[in-house]
């Protein structure tokens, strides 16, 4: 066991000390998180906003109470930036609304309300009209029941209520939480630096054969079971310190959103370090020297571009690329972040099928490189 602990720190020492390697696992994803983080805020924005409207109303009436509550109405609306001018004398509304002068037009008379939009101003004319009609089915509550019983008026209104306030209580609940653009991309960046995992430990026994320290080692009194073990032990610590850099970073210094289970959350970016890690030891024992980098540099791109590492992409389609989608390592871990994170789905059902999918093909990796490392005479 002191011999497997040995080999590990000298790995993870060795690795840290290669600038390159700290430069590719920490710089690049962060200044990468902080680009497409700013660059694509947009793209995950819900909500729509559409500012000031401004409404043209002729009010012919004679006064009495069709004025008087919609008077209270318009101070009402004013407070969410709808604001009502009164039709000025020579000035023609219908062109004025036309002209696109105005979001809408009213005329107001003692029977009643007309409004008119254009198609220019089509959604800020379907929210006045919206807010108009709940305006006139309350106003035509109020007057039939002012004709039956004038003193039960008053049960129109919610309890606690102004005297303007609406007979129809509402109850705001909140949405579901959504990822921002820095929010996704802290998690996409920590995926795909997990699985870069797999290019280092495909260079852990090759590099010692191209430096020519493989003989030595086989020579010295350690098994090379402990060797094997040593060696992929070190290269999942340092390549989840990485992870766990990147992590740390995305949640302080950007203030990415982790939710309220970050211990669960680096257990699977744990689990995705491990398949990595062995995934790359599977691919130096299958394929010999530069081959199996090309093939890993080739796989790693591949799976981050398919797996959302770049941009959000969908799996609920039918077609070839979704079928790519559902391939890529990165995509498990990444959806079950997701989940776990957004509160999509119970705890159990975002780390379970991940941490099982990464934890089973590491098993089986692991256990083939160990055998082709046994058939070899050396490492």
């Amino acid at each position: 066991m002191n011999n497997i602990v040995a080999i590990a720190i000298k790995e993870i020492k060795h690795d840290f000390r290669d600038r390159r390697t700290l430069l590719f696992m920490l710089a690049f994803p962060i200044v990468l998180m902080l680009i497409l983080g700013l660059a694509l805020t947009n793209a995950f924005v819900s909500t729509v906003s559409l500012g000031e409207m401004k409404v043209l109303v002729k009010d012919s009436s004679h006064g009495g109470p069709l004025a008087e509550a919609f008077s209270t109405f318009t101070k009402e609306l004013k407070k969410s930036d709808i604001h009502f001018e009164t039709l000025k004398k020579g000035v023609n509304g219908m062109e004025e609304i036309k002209q696109n002068q105005y979001d809408g037009y009213m005329e107001l008379t003692d029977s009643g309300i007309s409004l008119y939009s254009n198609n220019q101003s089509a959604i800020e004319g379907n929210v006045i009209e919206g807010m108009l009609k709940a305006f006139t089915d309350k106003y035509n509550a109020v007057s039939a029941v002012a004709k039956v019983d004038p003193a039960k008026i008053n049960q129109l209104y919610v309890p606690g209520a102004s005297a303007s306030g609406s007979y129809i209580k509402e109850t705001s609940v909140a949405a579901d939480r959504q990822p921002g653009s820095m929010d996704y991309y802290a998690v996409a960046m920590s995926v795909m630096v997990g699985l870069w995992g797999a290019m280092s430990a495909g260079r852990l026994i090759r590099s010692e054969i191209v430096q020519g320290t493989a003989p030595r080692l086989v020579a010295s009194p350690v098994r090379r079971g402990q060797l094997f073990a040593g060696k992929v032990l070190g290269s999942i610590v340092q390549n989840f310190l990485c992870v766990l850099v990147v992590v740390l970073f995305s949640k302080f210094a950007f203030g990415a959103y982790w939710g309220e289970h970050l211990g669960i959350a680096l257990l699977i970016l744990l689990s995705e370090v491990i398949m990595s890690v062995s995934l790359g030891l599977g691919v130096s024992y299958l394929f010999k020297g530069k081959a199996s980098s090309g093939i890993l540099m080739l796989f790693v791109q591949l799976a981050a571009f398919f797996g959302g590492a770049y941009f959000p992409v969908s799996a609920s389609g039918t077609d070839v690329a979704s079928y790519f989608v559902n391939l890529s390592p990165i995509r498990w871990s990444n959806h079950a972040l997701t989940e776990l994170i957004y509160g999509q789905g119970s705890v159990f059902s975002a780390v379970g099928p991940a941490i099982s999918l990464n934890i089973g093909l590491a098993v089986l990796l692991l256990a083939v490189s160990a055998v082709l490392m046994r058939r070899k005479e050396g490492l």
